[in-house]
C-alpha cells in the first residue's frame, strides 16, 4: 500500500508541475481566439519541435508501440520509427511549409478555414471540420483508455480503470481550458524532454537488471525466434508500407499537428524543425519498442495489460516504475491537451461561427473553453467501454485522417482544383473508408495486405483530380491564395 501511495504521489506531483506552467501561460494569454489557439504564431524551433513531438507521442506510441513489439515483433521500430518518421518529415515540408506561407498571409487558424476560404465554400469548411472532429474523438478516447489501463497495471489493480481515466480527463479539462496553445506548447516541451530522459533511463535500468542486450535478445530468440527474422510474422511488405504511409499521412491531417504548421515564428524555424524530426522520433521509439520486444522473452504479453509498466514492475523499484508511467502520462496529456484544443477550434471557428451571427472574440473564446470540457467528457464515457486495443483504435483514426491528405495536397499545388473536386475526393474516400471499418461486406485489406486506408487515399486522389477536370471553378473560388506563394513569401 505504501508503494501505491508513493507511485500515485509521484504522478500527482508531475501533474501539478504541468498545471503550474498552465497557470503562468494563462496570465500571459490574450483573450482572443488566435492567441488561445495559436499563441499568436510566435513559437521558436525548440518549442515547436517538442510540442509537435510530444503531441504525437501518445498512448498509441508509449503503450501501443511496446505492446505491438511484444505481440508481433520489434519491426514496429521500422514501421513507426524509421519509415513513418521520415515520411512525416517530408510531408511537413510538402504540406506544412505551404500552409505556413498561406496562413501567415491570410491569418488562418484551422485547415477547414483555409480550404473553405480558398474554395469559397462554407459546406467544404464544415465537412472538413466534422470529419476531423469525428476521427479525433477515438484518438482522445485512446489517451484516456491508456491512462486507465496504465494505472491499473502500475498499481496491480489498486486504482481501478475508471479512476485513472477519469482523473486524467478532469485534469486535462481544467488545464487546457485554462492555458491555451501557449501553455500547451510550454508543457509539451517539458513533457517531451521528460519522456526522452525517462525512457532511456528505463532502457538502461532494465538492461542492467536482466544482464544486458545480448542476454535479453538470446532470451527472445528462445521464446519467439520469429521476432528476429526480417519480415517474419505479421510484417509483410504490404503491411509495413501501408501502415507507415497511412500513419504518416494521417498525422499530417491531425488537427493538433496540422495547426502547428501555422504557429512557427519564421520560415527558418519551420525548416529546422522538420529537419530535426526524424532524429527525435528514433531516439524515443528505439528504446521504448525494444523494451516491448524483450518483454515477450520474459513471458510478458499484451494480453496481460500494457507491457511497459508490467516489465518495469518486474525489474525496477516501484518509485522508478511510477516515474516512467508519469512519462507515459506526459505522452498522453501532451497529445490529449493539443487534441482538445484543436478540436475545440474546429468546432468553434468552422462550425459554431457558421451558425452564430456576429460572435465576438470573447464569446468565441468562452465557447472554445466549454467545448474542451464537453468533448473530453464524451470521450471519457466512450473510453469506459474499451472498444478495442490501443493500436487498433490508433490505426483506425490514422486511416480516417489520411483520407484528407491527398485532396489537400492537390489543392495546395494545383490551381485547377475545384470545389466540386474537393468535395468529391474528401467525401468519396471517407465513405469508402468508413464502410471498410463498419461494414463487414467491404474488405479491410486488398491484394495481399494493402490496407483499405491506402485504397481510400488513392480513390480520394482520383476523384479530386477527375471531378476537378470535369468541372469549372466557381467565381468565388480563389486559386491565387494557394498558387501565388512566391508573392506571399515576398510579403
Amino acid at each position: 500500500m505504501a508503494d501505491v501511495a508513493l507511485q500515485v504521489g509521484i504522478i500527482v506531483g508531475y501533474l501539478l508541475v504541468a498545471l503550474a506552467i498552465g497557470v503562468v501561460a494563462y496570465r500571459l494569454t490574450e483573450r482572443t481566439a488566435e492567441d488561445y489557439y495559436l499563441a499568436s504564431r510566435t513559437l521558436g524551433t525548440v518549442v515547436l519541435l517538442f510540442t509537435t513531438f510530444a503531441t504525437l507521442l501518445s498512448a498509441f506510441t508509449f503503450f501501443g508501440g511496446p505492446n505491438a513489439s511484444a505481440g508481433i515483433g520489434p519491426e514496429w521500430i521500422l514501421v513507426m520509427g524509421v519509415m513513418d518518421g521520415v515520411i512525416f518529415a517530408v510531408l511537413w515540408y510538402v504540406v506544412g511549409y505551404k500552409q505556413w506561407l498561406v496562413g501567415q498571409h491570410e491569418g488562418y487558424v484551422t485547415l477547414g478555414e483555409m480550404l473553405g476560404d480558398r474554395f469559397g465554400s462554407t459546406a467544404l469548411r464544415i465537412v472538413v471540420a466534422t470529419i476531423s472532429v469525428f476521427w479525433l474523438f477515438p484518438y482522445v478516447m485512446l489517451q484516456q483508455q491508456g491512462a486507465g489501463t496504465a494505472l491499473v497495471a502500475l498499481t496491480d489493480g489498486t486504482i481501478p480503470y475508471w479512476v485513472g481515466a477519469g482523473g486524467i480527463t478532469l485534469f486535462m479539462i481544467g488545464y487546457v481550458s485554462l492555458s491555451g496553445m501557449r501553455g500547451v506548447a510550454w508543457t509539451d516541451t517539458l513533457q517531451g524532454l521528460f519522456m526522452l530522459v525517462i525512457v532511456w533511463a528505463a532502457f538502461a535500468w532494465v538492461l542492467v537488471a536482466i544482464g544486458g542486450p545480448v542476454t535479453a535478445t538470446e532470451r527472445l530468440a528462445e521464446t519467439n525466434p520469429e521476432f528476429l527474422k526480417l519480415g517474419g510474422g505479421a510484417y509483410s511488405p504490404a503491411y509495413i508500407v501501408s501502415t507507415a504511409v497511412s500513419i504518416a499521412f494521417g498525422v499530417t491531417m491531425f488537427p493538433q499537428v496540422n495547426q502547428r504548421f501555422f504557429v512557427a515564428k519564421s520560415e527558418a524555424v519551420l525548416k529546422r524543425t522538420f529537419a530535426l524530426w526524424p532524429v527525435l522520433v528514433v531516439l524515443l521509439f528505439v528504446p521504448a519498442f525494444m523494451l516491448g520486444a524483450w518483454a515477450a522473452g520474459y513471458g510478458i504479453s499484451p494480453d496481460d495489460g500494457n507491457v511497459l509498466p508490467l516489465l518495469l514492475n518486474e525489474f525496477t523499484p516501484g518509485w522508478f516504475a511510477a516515474l516512467v508511467v508519469a512519462g507515459a502520462m506526459a505522452a498522453m496529456m501532451s497529445s490529449s491537451d493539443s487534441m482538445l484544443l484543436s478540436g475545440s477550434s474546429y468546432m468553434t471557428r468552422d462550425i459554431y461561427r457558421q451558425v452564430a451571427e456576429r460572435a465576438s472574440q470573447r464569446r468565441e473564446d468562452l465557447i472554445a473553453r466549454v467545448g474542451v470540457a464537453v468533448f473530453a467528457t464524451l470521450s471519457f464515457v466512450a473510453s469506459l467501454f474499451q472498444p478495442g486495443t490501443l493500436v487498433e483504435i490508433g490505426e483506425t483514426a490514422f486511416g480516417g485522417f489520411a483520407q484528407l491528405a491527398l485532396p489537400v495536397i492537390v489543392a495546395l499545388y494545383w490551381p485547377g482544383t475545384t470545389r466540386k473536386g474537393m468535395l468529391a475526393g474528401v467525401l468519396g474516400s471517407q465513405a469508402f473508408y468508413l464502410a471498410s471499418v463498419f461494414l463487414s461486406v467491404v474488405p479491410s485489406s486488398y491484394l495481399g495486405g494493402w490496407s483499405a486506408s491506402i485504397v481510400g487515399m488513392v480513390l480520394g486522389l482520383v476523384l479530386t483530380v477527375t471531378v476537378s477536370l470535369a468541372t469549372a471553378a466557381a467565381p468565388e473560388e480563389n486559386a491565387s491564395r494557394f498558387s501565388d506563394l512566391q508573392a506571399i513569401d515576398a510579403d
